[in-house]
């Protein structure tokens, strides 16, 4: 069972909602798992301090943790807190990799890498039309 259809996601949103409120592509990356492509996110403002997953407003990621990494997709070295995402091995593309999704409702937001900065050596690559950036 995919961890999106885990009824321990307490914050999922109705899918007809999720259909009207969103584009075309936020859905298919948070709810089918695709990938934005690289480069194609414009960005997010100078004032946003945090980021909320696009289906059910879960605090993610901080600025504070955000940095450029050149892959293409928003980048973070460590989640807002612990617990805001939840972690599931991925084996699609003959890769095996680490899949991020919200801890809220368990849209796919991107994975997870062992190349980022210290502290953590950890690199969030996240698609952008999965989040929501926010001022203070």
């Amino acid at each position: 069972m995919r961890q999106k259809d885990n009824p321990r996601f307490a914050r999922r949103p109705d899918p007809a909602e999720l259909k009207a409120r969103l584009s075309p592509l936020a859905l298919k990356v948070t709810q089918e798992a695709a990938t934005e492509p690289p480069f194609s996110h414009p960005g997010f403002p100078a004032s946003a301090r945090r980021f909320r997953c696009v289906c059910c407003g879960t605090e993610l990621f901080t600025r504070a943790d955000k940095f450029e990494s050149g892959c293409g997709w928003p980048s973070f070295s460590a989640p807002a807190a612990e617990g805001a995402v939840a972690e599931r091995t991925d084996l699609s593309h003959g890769m095996i990799r680490t899949e991020v999704v919200c801890s809220g409702c368990g849209a796919h937001l991107g994975h997870v890498f062992n190349d980022g900065p210290r502290p953590t050596g950890l690199r969030y690559c996240i698609n952008g039309v999965a989040l929501e950036g926010q001022e203070d």
